[in-house]
């Protein structure tokens, strides 16, 4: 059985010793309205809504706005909850600091994305010591260590991806069937069935594209009552979350009788997908198998508007991301995920896009989804 308290206590040590080696005291992470953050939950457990603040021991206080909620899910060694503080997060912040004993003018660091009059909000609550706001700091270093997942982290990525596996199989038999043939019947399905499969919702905005919306790269508004795997080209992109962690993937459905032009953008889609998946393994750069897409669509003198793909985790798109301006030095290690998505769009013909989910182990990728270019009638 997979000991939670172990993991978090695992990845707050990691954390806790980069703070050792940078001379910070200690660092808080704030998850809420105005500043979201997977941070709170890697280091944590606690889903939502909450200040986190870990010092250079491991410890770790976390401040909730549901206090309930902390109990049932958090792993940390205390909860105080925000009513303490008459819901004033500086404040919080300043007890936390005094729970875990960290002594004035050390230096304590807020999240990158703080405003600047939260900013000087902070600087007066915490008017004794030295307080960090930049960009090269903790959630950098939080950044790179959800880069590479843990077992538990990759167990409930497969989970997500087997049930995103599910309905797609779903999904290509309804548009079969004629069950699926608005946007809304496909966005709607993944909605009821992923959450009767015990995820909790979808990793964003499920963008369902009939023929008169592919072209595309994300289709606005999300989905509509239009229709979708009629005659043409059609996009559906989507996640599920498991347990926090997303999955990510594209299906395109093609209904004949197509054009030249069509069969021609799907086929070069596929075989942009082809040619790069073998080059995401262990040791090669990221940047590698968007050099490839690049080549493969501009000897046809086509050119791809996005990056190849970017890895995910607890958010949908995380680093690095799979794009020709990469440094050459950022390589795949074992333990990243990433996604790989080759796409053409075009106002006339419109959109195709494959995307699959890409584990990267010792051997190889391994693609863990099963994404496809869904025919019907051609």
């Amino acid at each position: 059985m997979t000991n939670l308290k172990e993991i978090y206590e695992g990845r707050r040590q990691k954390m806790a010793a980069w703070l050792k080696e940078n001379d910070v005291a200690a660092v808080a992470f704030v998850d809420g309205e105005e500043h979201r953050s997977p941070c709170v939950r890697y280091f944590s457990g606690h889903p939502t809504d909450a200040t986190l603040v870990i010092d250079q021991k491991g410890d770790a206080i976390l401040i909730p706005w549901d206090e309930n909620l902390a109990k049932e899910r958090a792993s940390v060694t205390k909860i105080i909850p925000l009513t303490r503080y008459e819901r004033n997060k500086f404040n919080a912040l300043k007890g936390a600091l005094t729970t875990l004993k960290i002594k004035e003018k050390s230096k304590v660091e807020i999240p990158t994305g703080t405003s600047y009059p939260d900013f000087l909000h902070y600087v007066d609550a915490l008017s004794g010591y030295d307080v960090l706001c930049r960009e090269k700091g903790a959630e950098q270093k939080a950044s790179e260590l959800r880069m590479i997942k843990d077992e538990y982290e990759i167990a409930c990525i497969r989970k997500a991806a087997a049930i995103t596996d599910e309905l797609m199989d779903m999904l290509e038999a309804g548009v079969r069937n004629g069950s699926i043939t608005t946007e809304s019947d496909a966005a709607l399905l993944i909605e009821k069935e992923c959450r009767a499969r015990g995820c909790e919702g979808t990793g964003f905005d499920t963008l369902a594209a009939g023929p008169a919306r592919s072209w595309a790269i994300h289709c606005f508004p999300p989905y509509t009552g239009g229709e979708f795997g009629t005659q043409g080209l059609s996009i559906l992109d989507f996640g599920v979350v498991y347990e926090g962690y997303t999955s990510d993937c594209t299906m395109t459905f093609a209904r004949g009788p197509l054009t030249k032009a069509q069969e021609d953008q799907l086929a070069l889609v596929q075989q942009c997908y082809d040619e790069t998946i073998p080059l995401y393994a262990a040791g090669l750069p990221v940047r590698a198998p968007a050099v490839k897409a690049d080549e493969v669509f501009a000897a046809k003198k086509r050119s791809m508007p996005h990056s190849l793909g970017h890895s995910f985790g607890l958010e949908c798109h995380e680093y690095p991301v799979t794009r020709v301006k990469l440094d050459q030095e950022v390589v795949f290690e074992p333990g990243m995920v990433i996604t790989c998505e080759p796409g053409l769009y075009d106002a006339e013909i419109g959109g195709c896009r494959l995307e699959n989910d890409v584990l990267i182990t010792e051997n190889g990728g391994e693609v863990i989804t099963h994404s496809r270019i869904v025919r019907i009638d051609c």
